[in-house]
């Protein structure tokens, strides 16, 4: 297994890790995690392209571990009482929905949209909206509707970028 492999599974391993330290009351740390997170995946990326080492596991595990940790990161803002439930509806929907048809596309053999400026852009005003949930900032909540609906106009360009990828197949 190499380097950017292991830091997409250590993702995974955080996700139990954050979810401890945020329901035993130790936010901060749990931001943290968060934020360890995040850093993992913006690394993982770098050294498989600088590299050479992008894999087909990679490829596969490195989203899943995004949305996992996104996905339990809502989740425990949710049962916090931090965020409304439309907002956790909206955002589950999409996650487990890109989830399933990366799963199903993989599984018949079509070819993977590689991330995007979009896609990016959409995690990063995510991550700006937890910290300010976290830090209780005034406007976090607002800055993660503006994710959920940039997060939706992503998906679409996904989408077409799909059809386009594998239609020329």
């Amino acid at each position: 297994m190499n380097v950017p492999n292991m830091l997409t599974m250590s993702r995974f391993a955080m996700i139990p890790l954050f979810l401890a330290l945020y329901f035993y009351d130790h936010a901060v740390y749990a931001l943290l995690v968060v934020l360890l997170a995040g850093l993992t995946d913006l690394l993982d990326g770098y050294i498989a392209r600088r590299s050479g080492q992008i894999t087909l596991t990679g490829t596969m595990l490195d989203p899943l571990a995004d949305k996992l940790m996104m996905m339990s990161v809502i989740a425990a803002l949710l049962i916090g009482g931090e965020i409304p439930w439309l907002a956790a509806a909206a955002m589950a929907f999409r996650e487990v929905g890109m989830i399933v048809s990366s799963a199903i596309f993989h599984f018949r053999g079509k070819r993977t949209v590689p991330a995007n400026v979009y896609g990016k852009l959409t995690t990063f005003v995510y991550y700006v909206a937890i910290l300010f949930l976290f830090l209780d900032i005034e406007g976090g909540v607002e800055i993660l509707w503006l994710a959920v609906a940039l997060s939706f106009v992503t998906t679409g360009v996904y989408f077409m970028t799909f059809r386009r990828l594998n239609r020329a197949s």
